[in-house]
């Protein structure tokens, strides 16, 4: 399916007319237009400002639709809005909305609409743990908006007519337009929500603007969505019914795609190189803008001894990367040793040191590091390790578990459903947990900026330096300048355990086309996909 459109072309306040799906040479539509895909925890919400998990912002973006979308390798590309035109000063962007985008009730969509779904996302009352994207934006007065110290109604946004939609930012920031792509700005419809209160999303309730509707949600077994005849462009929309089916053990889940139930489903830790093999058309790994690690609660309640970054240092120079990576993983994952993923566009890894080191030498500094902190076998230091229920997820805390164990630290694993792992995260209850960052936008402040002493930040890590940093990086005529120099406070001050960063290795069946291979943010639209006969 072919809706590219250039970025600069985009700039430029040029659009260009959607494409139907046409099969390649010796393909054949299938008659049946489902697609089904795998989902390892249930959906928490399908409300676009208060989710944030990644296979939630998957759903979402079938639901709804914002004013950009992405391309297959994604860039910006016309969504809700056709064009936009940007200031002399690079503060004011106006985005011009296509007249026939309408809800799923059919009622149009509007510039209003943006403009109430914006505020809402900031709003206080909303609590939204993504109100911080607002700030990142740079949206005019998005801070004061957040922090309950100016009213919704003086946040930058404002709607010049029906088809006309003004955004004004207090700085220049050139990755803006990818950052409308993200999930937590799409619009909502106002008079569903304030008529069906927090139940608006539910089935046979929710109204969306995207290219399907949400037909059924059996939370933590299955959600369906069927075509929507409303949206803007249903004439060039092949794919007719997609389900997500959660099933927490992804070797039962790999059994269920090789019975034909799935159509996409990750691979187990360390069976991509046999998969590969024998299924070649089918198993995928590409490069996936996510970096794991292990995050250490820096706040008020968390243990004393993550207080002292000698101890930080040693359990991160400890983590045996390479192991996990070729050992246990076998998927074309990277060794992290800083956060930012390396595939980002335009990012720089910095040098950080211990990256340098074998491991030998990391281990001889972190067991120097620990008896420096005063731990040692008379006073052994002894952490919790939480992570949610996944197979991967387990081996490599088995396996952290062990190589502590050679620096004389008693970890002890406690394994949690995700909903209760993310719950503990946000209330800071946890020693130390897994923890993985996915990017918002294909740009490495996504990553830095969680770190901030107001972004997600579920450790709490606080460097004023850090800020500050960021902050410049934000009108830095290079801000790789910046984002080195934020890394290497990272790599000194470790509030977490950097330990891979993330390859999509998957199983995707061959009669499903269009899903994207070369979008390092690895989103992707059902409308774009289509089954074909085998």
């Amino acid at each position: 399916m072919n809706r590219l459109l250039l970025t600069t072309a985009l700039t430029l306040g040029l659009a260009v007319p959607a494409l139907a799906v046409t099969p390649a040479p010796g393909e054949k539509l299938a008659a049946n237009q489902t697609y089904t895909f795998w989902l390892l925890d249930a959906i928490k919400t399908t409300d676009p400002h208060k989710n944030s998990d990644v296979e939630g912002s998957d759903v979402i973006r079938q639901l709804f639709e914002g004013l950009l979308n992405e391309d297959a390798k994604g860039a910006p590309i016309p969504g809700v809005a056709t064009k936009f035109d940007l200031s002399d000063d690079k503060l004011t962007y106006t985005f011009h909305l296509r007249p026939e985008a309408k809800w799923s009730n059919g009622d149009p969509v509007t510039a209003n609409d943006f403009v109430y779904s914006w505020r809402r996302l900031a709003d206080p009352a909303t609590a939204s743990e993504y109100a911080w994207f607002m700030e990142l934006m740079n949206v005019e007065n998005a801070p004061a908006v957040v922090k309950g110290e100016k009213k919704p109604e003086e946040l930058g946004i404002k709607a010049i007519d029906d088809h006309t939609l003004e955004v004004k930012l207090t700085a220049p920031t050139p990755y803006f337009p990818k950052m409308v792509t993200h999930s937590s700005t799409f619009p909502v419809p106002q008079k569903v929500v304030e008529a069906e209160g927090d139940n608006w999303t539910q089935a046979g309730k929710l109204v969306g603007n995207g290219a399907f509707t949400l037909t059924s949600h059996d939370l933590g077994v299955q959600i369906s969505m069927d075509k929507n005849p409303n949206y803007w462009d249903a004439a060039n929309v092949v794919m007719e019914h997609i389900k997500g089916l959660t099933v927490n053990d992804n070797n039962v889940a790999l059994t269920r795609y090789k019975a034909g139930e799935l159509d996409r489903v990750q691979i187990p830790a360390g069976q991509y190189p046999s998969l590969e093999k024998e299924f070649p058309d089918q198993a995928i790994s590409i490069p996936y803008s996510c970096s794991y690690g292990y995050l250490f609660n820096l706040s008020d309640k968390g243990p004393e001894a993550l207080k002292d970054v000698r101890v930080r240092k040693a359990l991160s120079y400890a983590m045996q990367r390479d192991v996990v990576v070729d050992k246990i993983l076998q998927g074309g994952q990277k060794p992290s040793y800083n956060w930012t993923h390396w595939a980002i566009e335009g990012f720089q890894m910095p040098e950080i040191d211990y990256a340098a080191w074998t491991q030998a030498e990391r281990m001889e500094k972190a067991k120097a590091l620990l008896a420096e902190a005063g731990y040692g076998p008379d006073k052994p230091l002894k952490l919790t390790l939480q992570y949610n229920t996944d197979e991967n997820h387990k081996k490599i805390a088995v396996a952290a578990q062990q190589f502590y164990k050679q620096l004389g630290v008693q970890i002890e694993l406690n394994n949690v459903e995700w909903k209760v792992h993310t719950d503990r995260l946000q209330s800071q209850d946890f020693e130390m947990a897994r923890y993985a960052w996915c990017a918002d936008y294909n740009e490495a402040s996504t990553f830095l900026d969680y770190f901030r002493s107001t972004g997600m930040n579920y450790g709490k890590f606080n460097n004023a330096e850090f800020d500050k940093l960021l902050d410049e990086s934000k009108t830095s005529a290079d801000p790789n300048v910046q984002y080195t120099a934020a890394e290497k406070i990272i790599a000194e001050e470790m509030p977490l355990v950097p330990i891979y960063q993330y390859a999509k290795v998957d199983m995707i069946s061959d009669a499903i086309k269009g899903l994207p291979t070369e979008n390092v943010m690895n989103d992707w639209l059902a409308k774009d996909i289509y089954r074909i006969e085998k």
